[in-house]
């Protein structure tokens, strides 16, 4: 039996490791010493020019908030004039029919009038009663008719204006509106020149009016003037 003798080289290898391994800082040391930070500067007072444009913008919202109040109000004016110009048309057509039966019972008391006096008639103020009848509806017709002119009086009529000349756009404005509106007029063009014209519904009345022709204020040499200068303005008597 051959023995092999088998030769052991043996190497003494350590595992063990430092346990005192540090891990390596890339990380620079920060100063912790606390900075002052600037003060804010103080608001610089407005100039006189910021100012006033801040005014002016205020003054400007303003003026615009009581506009819009202003025309809101109109519309609402207008509209109740339009039920009361109604009410007013079917007025007058009442008192149309009231006048005409009047007229008819005026015709049959003076017819009765003019009959002979039965004895014992009765009189008022003097009067037979059938001449004190004829005059009472006499009376009474004579005051139907004022107050007929008076509702012709308060109703509103058509009244058309018009402006000649070149232009692109023409507005007219007056005291109808308490100059707030104004009416826009439709143009006509003829080949030579431009007629602008618009209707208007209005009371018999005095009227004040001035044309607002691309911008700039303007009188019409068509109606008559009233005023000096800057109030000068167009006469429309209706």
């Amino acid at each position: 039996m051959t023995n092999v003798l088998w030769r052991k080289y043996t190497m003494h290898v350590s595992l063990e490791e430092s346990s005192s391994t540090q891990p390596e800082d890339y990380s620079a040391d920060e100063e912790n010493s606390s900075e002052d930070l600037p003060d804010e500067p103080l608001d610089q007072p407005l100039s006189s020019d910021e100012l006033k444009a801040l005014l002016l913008d205020s003054q400007r919202k303003n003026l615009t908030k009581k506009l819009s109040e202003a025309n809101q109000q109109n519309r609402f004016l207008k509209r109740q004039l339009h039920v009361m110009e109604d009410a007013l048309v079917n007025f007058k057509r009442e008192l149309a029919v009231v006048e005409l039966e009047f007229q008819a019972l005026l015709m049959l008391a003076e017819e009765i009038a003019q009959y002979e006096i039965p004895d014992g008639s009765r009189k008022i103020n003097g009067k037979y009663i059938q001449s004190h009848l004829h005059s009472r509806l006499k009376a009474l017709q004579k005051k139907l008719k004022e107050q007929v002119k008076d509702v012709d009086v308060a109703q509103s009529k058509e009244v058309s204006l018009f402006w000649c000349g070149m232009a692109e756009s023409v507005q007219v404005m007056g005291s109808f509106d308490g100059w707030s509106q104004g009416e826009h007029l439709s143009p006509e063009y003829d080949g030579s020149f431009t007629k602008f014209s618009a209707t208007l519904m209005l009371r018999p009345g005095r009227y004040e009016i001035k044309f607002l022709v691309d911008g700039e204020w303007q009188l019409s040499p068509e109606y008559p003037t009233i005023g000096e200068g800057l109030t000068e303005n167009n006469l429309l008597i209706v």
